[in-house]
């Protein structure tokens, strides 16, 4: 639907991944997340997600899951720190943690990212895609995404609107 609007130069893949407290004290379980209490930053798409989740829990006879959202990701470390929620989005949180926060099994929900540049500017969106692709070809887009935790989401080629699935 935004490739309709703009033009789409990707450079790297993200999605969510779950969090909990250092040693996961509360023995947060993945594969059945029903019951727990998570946490999620306003408006995204792990917002909806949990929602889903939740919702796909009580068709199955499953406890909801309580959803918590938070306008900031620092709030949501805090508490999950705290042991108060799980979360579905860590990867920077958790570098930034000194190891009170680890993610549990791997990233789900990814998709490619990109920058958006106006449709009607090919010669931007071109720049744009050279200057990304300057950057994955040298290391230094991941070097970037190394400050974050994220260097392993880094694509290899920047592609100009991308298929997603």
């Amino acid at each position: 639907e935004r490739e309709q609007q703009v033009n789409m130069v990707s450079y790297l893949n993200v999605g969510s991944a779950w969090g909990v407290a250092a040693g996961n004290p509360k023995n947060f379980e993945p594969s059945n997340p029903c019951g727990a209490t998570i946490a999620v930053q306003t408006g995204t798409a792990q917002e909806e997600y949990a929602a889903a989740l939740s919702d796909a829990c009580v068709a199955a006879g499953k406890e909801k899951i309580t959803v918590m959202p938070h306008e900031l990701q620092t709030d949501i470390a805090t508490k999950l720190i705290g042991g108060q929620y799980d979360s579905t989005v860590i990867g920077y949180t958790s570098s930034q943690s000194a190891g009170k926060i680890e993610q549990l099994g791997d990233t789900f929900e990814s998709a490619p990212q990109g920058v958006a540049v106006a449709k009607d500017d090919a010669q931007l969106a071109e720049a744009v895609q050279k200057a990304m692709q300057y950057l994955m070809d040298n290391g230094y887009l991941n070097d970037i995404l190394a400050s974050y935790g994220a260097e392993n989401a880094a694509l290899t080629t920047a592609a100009l609107n991308p298929t997603v699935d």
